[in-house]
């Protein structure tokens, strides 16, 4: 087993740290236990369907029903093939019509130079409408002081790894999760008053015993808790990412959705926006040419401790190949009772420690920047999905490892006046592989300082921009950027959201 985790991570170094490649999973049906949609949904942009006949051969049936892209694009068919060209990788947005992204967002992808077989990252934009919890009755229940329901616009990215299956399920179902998990909160976000603690007992369900007699006279309770109403959205948004990949795990094998992906989602809510992301996607807002982080990336490097202190408490999942301590470099055989340098769970800072028989076990988060895996196999900590995703040749898991929640910032748009130049820039990892936090800013100032406030294009071409700046141009040695470095093989999706102006929250 040890020997062949070697090799494993020996074709991982020979490869630039991409891992092998696998089957792509058959395009996703939609799901029946999924939550009704506010509205119903256009399909994605397919090519033509096979036929029923028995001619049509298998490959090419799955060929064709494996690949879509967001319905936003407008995608004709031969469109469709444009975008799935590695060798051109044509910059996909919304045709500029009439119709427009919300809030006049701009959109741009571009796929891979052959990484995958298909463009894997997959992209959502919604207005969703949240209705109150219906009574068993099925009838609406009441909404004080003439309240109605709750709207939110929703965007998200999903960079989908090993099959394009899971992240384009998230991109169908996950919002509908979140509009599920807010129905309980219409009307208590409406109400400027303390959250309840309790909500009341649905009609019908028996109340419970009264508890009072479990505590004592002098409880070692503390006073109330304060809960906000903003903690009450973080905390729907994490069960809908939650339910999402319980939902993957329960149709994984029926759907065939094979592989994870990275999910980053925006939420604008009653004047907030809340950034979701689970996975090495990024977003940050320039705000007057200020750079404001609204998300960090969750690799084996970041979530270091996290890894090992999960390896440390259940040793089984480690089984008898990986060890849960971080050494400089591999240990040797020949090093068994030299003292060596080491960190832990506990540790930022390196000590030393003797080597004994099982420090020369392979370790759980080995390599470094984008070459660091989790036991010699996935680059990312946090996502969806992954639910088979197992160690090369062994029966190992990796999931339990992966966390499917995300880590959710918070900003209040009405704090600040913000100009038609403030933007929300969303991109997955094939943007920030290649482009810095400064290169991004700098573009949104020179792209935009070229139209006009009220010219709604101005964000789609700032998103086409930023995907053109990190795919570089074709040269005799790849693709490369204006200093000759290379850009971008990956796939590239980028969202570009205005904080004010023509797409003013107002």
């Amino acid at each position: 087993m040890l020997n062949r985790v070697r090799s494993a991570v020996a074709h991982l170094v020979s490869s630039g740290g991409a891992p092998p490649p696998r089957p792509k999973s058959p395009d996703l049906p939609n799901a029946a236990s999924a939550p009704p949609a506010a509205a119903p949904e256009a399909p994605r942009s397919p090519p033509a369907k096979a036929g029923s006949g028995s001619a049509t051969p298998a490959k090419a049936v799955e060929t064709r029903a494996s690949f879509s892209r967001p319905t936003f694009l407008q995608l004709s068919p031969g469109g469709l093939r444009r975008a799935d060209d590695h060798a051109g990788r044509a910059v996909q947005s919304p045709p500029d019509t009439g119709r427009r992204l919300p809030w006049s967002t701009g959109y741009a992808e571009v796929i891979n130079a052959g990484k995958s077989r298909h463009n894997e990252d997959q992209a959502c934009c919604e207005v969703v409408y949240v209705e109150g919890r219906r009574s068993v009755t099925g009838a609406p229940r009441e909404l004080s002081r003439g309240q109605q329901g709750l709207c939110f616009y929703y965007w998200g990215l999903f960079d989908g790894h090993a099959g394009g299956g899971a992240a384009e399920m998230a991109s169908r179902l996950l919002h509908r999760h979140i509009r599920e998990q807010l129905k309980d909160l219409v009307d208590i976000l409406q109400d400027p008053s303390p959250p309840p603690l309790c909500l009341p007992t649905t009609p019908g369900t028996p109340d419970s015993s009264d508890p009072s007699h479990l505590l004592g006279p002098q409880s070692c309770w503390s006073s109330q808790k304060e809960v906000t109403h903003e903690s009450l959205v973080v905390g729907a948004i994490e069960n809908a990412f939650q339910l999402m990949d319980e939902q993957m795990a329960r149709e994984r094998r029926g759907h065939q959705v094979e592989g994870g992906c990275c999910a980053l989602v925006v939420v604008y809510l009653l004047g907030k926006v809340y950034v979701a992301n689970a996975g090495d996607s990024r977003a940050i807002i320039v705000r007057n040419g200020e750079i404001i982080p609204m998300s960090r990336e969750f690799t084996p490097e970041t979530e270091r401790q996290r890894l090992q202190l999960l390896g440390f408490l259940k040793p089984e999942l480690l089984g008898s190949e990986f060890t849960h301590l971080e050494f400089p470099r591999r240990v040797l055989p020949k090093e068994l009772g030299q003292r060596m340098l080491y960190r832990d769970q506990n540790m930022t800072g390196w000590a030393y420690k003797k080597i004994e028989l099982e420090d020369l076990r392979f370790p759980l988060v080995c390599g470094e920047g984008k070459k660091a895996r989790v036991m010699a196999t996935i680059g990312v900590t946090r996502g969806l999905g992954d639910h088979n995703l197992k160690v090369c040749s062994s029966t190992l898991p990796i999931k339990p490892f992966l966390s499917c929640f995300p880590e959710v910032r918070v900003y209040d748009l009405t704090q600040y006046e913000h100009c038609p130049d403030d933007v929300l820039v969303l991109g997955t990892d094939g943007l920030w592989d290649v482009t810095t936090d400064y290169e991004v800013a700098a573009t949104v100032d020179r792209v935009l300082s070229a139209y006009e406030p009220n010219d709604h294009s101005r964000y789609t071409a700032l998103a086409q921009a930023l995907v053109l700046g990190a795919r570089g141009t074709p040269r005799d040695r790849g693709w490369r950027l204006p200093n000759n470095k290379l850009g971008s093989g990956d796939d590239i999706s980028v969202f570009v959201i205005p904080l004010g102006g023509p797409g003013s929250y107002s």
